[in-house]
């Protein structure tokens, strides 16, 4: 892939994630968790063809054969699982903002998690930006008397995944199969345990309807595939840029389409978040350019 190709790519994923809650939206009458179950069996399917046809499913054993790596592809689709189920219950009851919120704050939690797991040693600038982001969620905390849990959960979640994914060698495809392939049939049961009790979507989807369920397999996995050929050739300064297209994305179809709404509290807690992100990137453009005087040939 050419180098102008690649960010087109991650471009392309972020603009498809930015809008998958229109998709979501129209399974809003379906249970979540019946939801997030078609979805990960619709993923396993869309994955074993898609590896099929490229001949792959060999690396899928290969990829299994280390344990470690194997019990990381696991937890990652315990994470990913709680990720995707928290954000189709979010954006099928009106909590749009609050999942475009969670992932403005994805990236100080994952600098975060880097400390913790990976002893990364954090810049003054970017403590300041968890100081901010940390005083907003006070902030929020006294005047809605309740923790903002499902911004913390959505992007918790997806910042664990990607400490984890960041210990994976294998591709995103066989990874991604793995991981959807050990849930797949806790979600075949639940799946038939939830029709056979009328809490399904027989009864609830008709038509046209129904072909939501496998084309979930396909939004899941095609941005990712994206994701995985863009980063290849793309800066990860412009990477962190593209990345809030989401959640902005995110934030203007809540509000726009959806008719959420957006309170003085909202406000208050994005601007501290922004602000955040404003010092993180300052930050990483400042390494960034340190980097690449020390890397300049001494004349």
């Amino acid at each position: 892939m050419t180098r102008n190709r690649g960010p087109l790519c991650v471009l392309g994923c972020y603009v498809i994630w930015g809008v998958l809650p229109i998709f979501w939206h129209m399974l809003a009458a379906v249970d979540a968790l019946y939801v997030l179950s078609a979805r990960i069996v619709a993923s396993v399917a869309f994955l074993l063809v898609l590896l099929a046809a490229r001949r792959r499913l060999g690396t899928v054993a290969e990829a299994c054969r280390d344990r470690g790596a194997l019990v990381r592809m696991m937890l990652s689709g315990v994470f990913i699982c709680i990720n995707w189920g928290v954000y189709i219950w979010a954006v099928a009851n009106g909590h749009m903002i609050d999942s475009s919120l969670a992932y403005y704050m994805n990236p100080i939690l994952a600098i975060l998690l880097g400390t913790v797991l990976f002893r990364e040693r954090l810049t003054k600038l970017q403590w300041l930006a968890v100081a901010v982001t940390f005083a907003g969620l006070v902030i929020t905390v006294i005047r809605y008397r309740q923790i903002p849990w499902i911004a913390l959960v959505i992007g918790g979640s997806f910042a664990v995944y990607g400490a984890l994914k960041k210990q994976v060698r294998s591709d995103a495809a066989v990874s991604t199969f793995v991981e959807t392939l050990t849930l797949a049939p806790f979600a075949l049961v639940l799946i038939f345990w939830m029709e056979a009790h009328g809490t399904g979507a027989a009864g609830v989807l008709s038509g046209w309807q129904w072909l939501l369920m496998p084309v979930s397999g396909v939004v899941t996995t095609v941005p990712l595939m994206f994701f995985a050929a863009g980063m290849k050739t793309t800066p990860m300064t412009l990477s962190g840029i593209l990345m809030y297209i989401n959640p902005t994305m995110q934030l203007l179809l809540s509000v726009a389409l959806y008719g959420e709404a957006f309170t003085a509290t909202h406000a208050i807690l994005f601007g501290f978040v922004w602000t955040g992100l404003i010092l993180y990137l300052i930050s990483g453009a400042r390494e960034n350019r340190r980097h690449r005087e020390e890397e300049k040939p001494c004349v």
